[in-house]
């Protein structure tokens, strides 16, 4: 069998594509599996590291704002976007799968249109309870639509063909040894911190981790790894270097995290966004959280994710318009003071995962393959 995967933009379209990647070639050894994405994108270097075959394709989207610069991202956006269905085409004639799977993020669209046409087997995952643009559209399509959650399910208005899974998980995260992802880490028995604003970076959230990282430094024998995004490196870089925490023991600072469920498994309390995937990875590994949503998501959907762990006792939430340092200070210094708090926090958290996300989804496209056959 032949599978082609379309997904890229962000880790939380990525990820869930990997995770139904490994699951395709851990049920079916033989599987030939592909991936479309755009060259520049993480998904790139993502999937060459996980051994999968890559195809470049180049779509952006559409900037709202009628600014100069948006207006030439635009230009050059309408000019890829021409392009695009031809790739597709291409990528399509050289893999010839007999399934083609997308996962979000503007290339999934072509890749999955130009294959509905060709009458090969198709089927969408979408993430989050506000399904993005691409699938909205897709789900007409399509011959399979996997959602979350209910509400995610009615807004893709595709009652039909849909099922509700959850999000998938890669099977690195739930199998990680915690012992041993420690010991490689040289934790030495101290709590580790883990933090990140998401593949691109949060600026907020950078600024606040850096204060509580010249605090702990100052106060606490912590290990703390943080990851910037690619974005927000540079500034992160000078704002260390303005603290005096940059080259720091206690204190690695990274772009992105490509070791996520190694890291997940050593970490003590996790410091982040309020993404989809993040939680489901969350809730899998059983990790206590503070939640940082972005407020810059459609219905502030992250927020209204992140309460959910909340009212669960597996995270507390700030609103980033609400949080400083000192106040992230104050709550990290609080759980970490007692590490049995933290410990039935991600008990807490285990009680939110979807550990069947994954093999309902297999299932499904197992049907669905098997109908063309």
């Amino acid at each position: 069998m032949r599978v082609l995967l379309a997904a890229g933009g962000t880790a939380g379209h990525v990820n869930p594509a990997l995770a139904i990647a490994g699951g395709l070639r851990t049920r079916w050894p033989g599987a030939e599996i592909h991936f479309a994405g755009r060259n520049a994108g993480m998904e790139h270097a993502l999937v060459e590291q996980a051994g999968y075959a890559f195809h470049p394709i180049e779509v952006r989207g559409i900037q709202r704002s009628l600014s100069p610069q948006s207006m030439a991202r635009n230009a050059a956006a309408a000019w890829y976007l021409a392009w695009a269905p031809g790739t597709a085409r291409r990528i399509l004639r050289t893999v010839q799968p007999q399934l083609v799977v997308g996962c979000g993020g503007y290339v999934s669209g072509p890749v999955l249109r130009e294959a509905a046409r060709a009458g090969i087997k198709t089927a969408i995952h979408e993430q989050n309870a506000f399904p993005g643009v691409t699938n909205k559209l897709l789900a007409k399509q399509v011959d399979k639509v996997f959602a979350p959650n209910a509400a995610a399910a009615a807004r893709l208005a595709a009652p039909g063909k849909t099922l509700i899974t959850g999000n998938p998980v890669r099977s690195e995260v739930r199998g990680a040894n915690r012992a041993a992802a420690r010991e490689a880490l040289g934790a030495e028995g101290r709590v580790v911190l883990l933090s990140f604003g998401g593949s691109l970076g949060a600026m907020r959230l950078n600024q606040v981790v850096a204060e509580l990282a010249a605090w702990h430094l100052q106060n606490r024998d912590f290990l703390h790894i943080h990851a910037t995004g690619s974005i927000e490196k540079d500034d992160f870089a000078a704002l260390a270097r303005r603290l005096g925490i940059d080259a720091a023991p206690g204190f690695v600072v990274r772009e992105y995290i490509d070791d996520m469920p190694a890291l997940l498994a050593a970490a003590d309390l996790v410091i982040c966004r309020a993404g989809a995937l993040t939680l489901a990875e969350l809730a899998a590994a059983g990790r206590a959280a503070v939640l940082v949503p972005s407020p810059n998501v459609a219905e502030n959907h992250q927020y209204f994710n992140a309460l959910e762990f909340a009212k669960a006792g597996a995270a507390r939430v700030f609103e980033e318009k609400e949080l400083d340092g000192k106040r992230l200070i104050d709550e990290v210094d609080g759980l970490t003071a007692d590490v049995a708090v933290l410990e039935e926090m991600g008990r807490c958290a285990k009680t939110l995962d979807k550990p069947h996300a994954l093999d309902d989804i297999l299932g499904a496209l197992e049907a669905l393959v098997g109908e063309g056959q």
